[in-house]
């Protein structure tokens, strides 16, 4: 599937169709829809170590780092907490396939958690933002600074157990970090801060009444209109249903690139993002009320497609009568996205 990498000698990302063996991750660029033959590159797992979650890169919270046995880090970037943590299981087990005891271990460990399954986090933000029920915004002082519309990390845990989104405070503790890791919020004053250089992952959130947390969007500046703020945040509040990177055609040169795309109800949106920026805001998007989707034939070029693409493409027709043409990794997964837009339409 594809991953995000960073390059080693310039440091910039660049989106590679990524293929596990036993023994490599062997990695490929797309040029013009299509897999080129070669491998552009390759990681052998032999002796290599793993780190996930990495949290090395602020901007970037779904990291997986590969440190090689001749010490050569390899950092890759997935769409989705599920795609990262599935990828660094698969990843580990390649590294320990001569252990099948340790194997075992580890898919016994990734069964016992099943928290991420049962919660969304999209959902807790829209609920924390809610102007009777969402968590308390009061100003605090710390050290001298004072800060506005923020809480404290204990008022969020109580708010978290409160409104059953967690059973324990541990639980509510490690939902805050996700929010955190996933940038919904973020830390302000000097004790919240220095807690998120701990090297444990379970001491990045402080469940205390001095450290001080705000939501991440109420720290950046926007010179927009309050009208376009609030359509932004109004499309971009909805549930997603579900994410990952798809080949996108281009509406004027018609090349094809990687995008990631998120697909959100309520409302319904699609939106793709270009994983190889840094900041993360969609480069496109469209409302979903009225659109059609449909498979495409992998037969021949169909009417409207340029260049000689690998297949397993689908289009979306907005009610404006604007055509995008997406293509997927394969046909099931064509399957799944259709499957999951057509309710929303």
């Amino acid at each position: 599937g594809f991953l995000s990498l960073q390059g080693h000698i310039v440091r910039n990302w660049k989106v590679r169709w990524f293929v596990l063996l036993q023994d490599k991750l062997l990695y490929y660029k797309i040029e013009g829809g299509k897999k080129e033959p070669s491998p552009k590159g390759r990681i052998l797992l032999d002796g290599c170590t793993i780190t996930c979650p990495c949290l090395e890169y602020e901007n970037r919270p779904l990291l997986i780092k590969l440190k090689t046995k001749t010490n050569t880090d390899y950092f890759l970037e997935c769409c989705s907490r599920e795609e990262r943590d599935s990828w660094a299981l698969d990843i580990t087990g390649a590294i320990h396939a001569g252990h099948p005891v340790q194997v075992q271990e580890l898919h016994r460990m990734k069964n016992s958690f099943k928290l991420l399954e049962n919660i969304s986090l999209h959902n807790i933000v829209e609920r924390m933002y809610d102007s009777s029920t969402g968590i308390k915004l009061t100003r605090n002082l710390d050290q001298g600074n004072r800060y506005k519309e923020t809480f404290t990390g204990s008022a969020l845990v109580d708010w978290l157990i409160s409104n059953s989104f967690a059973v324990s405070r541990f639980e509510a503790v490690t939902l805050a970090s996700m929010l955190m890791d996933e940038n919904f919020i973020r830390p302000v004053g000097v004790r919240s801060t220095e807690a998120t250089r701990s090297s444990d992952p379970s001491e990045k959130f402080l469940d205390d009444s001095t450290a001080l947390y705000m939501f991440a969007e109420s720290s950046k500046k926007n010179t927009s209109s309050k009208e376009e703020v609030h359509f932004n945040i109004s499309e971009l509040s909805g549930k997603i249903v579900k994410q990952g990177f798809l080949v996108k055609q281009g509406h004027k040169r018609k090349n094809w690139k990687v995008r990631k795309f998120v697909l959100r109800a309520d409302p319904a949106f699609l939106h793709y993002y270009d994983p190889t920026k840094e900041e993360n805001k969609p480069v496109g998007g469209f409302s979903l009320r009225g659109c059609l989707v449909s498979a495409l034939e992998d037969n021949g070029v169909p009417a409207g497609v340029k260049g000689n693409v690998q297949g397993n493409l689908f289009k979306i027709i907005t009610k404006n009568d604007i055509h995008y043409y997406i293509q997927a990794s394969s046909k099931a997964e064509r399957v799944q996205w259709i499957e999951a837009i057509k309710p929303l339409t």
